[in-house]
Formats: C-alpha cells, structure tokens, sequence
C-alpha cells in the first residue's frame, strides 16, 4: 500500500474513524478512477499528516460499511469527524481539491 494511507479492514471501520478528521477513500481494485486518485491521495495525507488521516477500504471487501454509507459509485471519499459524516464526494478529485475538502472540516 502507502506510507500515508492506510487500507482498513470492515472490522476496524469504526473504531479508526472515531476521533479527529478521517477520510475514508472507498475503492475497489478493479476501478479505474480509484487508481487515478491514489497518488494524490498520497500526496493529501503526507502533507496533512498530523492534522487528518486519510483511509481506504476496498467495498469488495466491507459490503457492510459500503451499504451503511449508501456508497454506489467509486470512488466515494466521505469525510469524517469524531466518528460522523460530514461531507462526501464522489468521483476523481486533484490534491487541491481533496485538500481543501479535508480542511473544510476543520473550519
């Protein structure tokens, strides 16, 4: 995987999102545009380490979690706080645009 972003199992879904600002990057390894994001996901989570953690969970994998969150297309990057949704997107994004989402949150 990475150094910056880590791949999660269903099992430690909600005990990893519980506390500060995590995005959850659903994906699969089949998909296309989630190939396309990771590197700048990577590139996010380097710079914000500290501030925010940056996860992946493969919905092939956690069709319990993707079925919670109502994730139908991917990928899907819902952002978190203290365990609650607060925002989502859905589809490719550019590290400024996932950066500026994730610190939407900390506003």
């Amino acid at each position: 995987m990475s150094e910056h972003v880590k791949m999660i199992s269903e099992d430690k879904f909600d005990s990893t999102i519980q506390s500060g600002i995590t995005l959850v990057d659903f994906y699969a390894n089949w998909c296309g545009p989630c190939r396309t994001i990771a590197p700048h996901l990577e590139s996010v989570a380097k710079e914000l380490e500290g501030k925010a953690s940056i996860i992946k969970i493969d919905v092939d994998l956690a069709q319990g979690v993707a079925s919670t969150y109502g994730v139908t297309s991917i990928p899907t990057l819902i952002l978190f706080t203290n365990g609650k949704e607060v925002n989502r997107i859905v589809g490719v994004r550019n590290a400024k645009e996932i950066k500026d989402f994730i610190l939407s949150a900390a506003q």
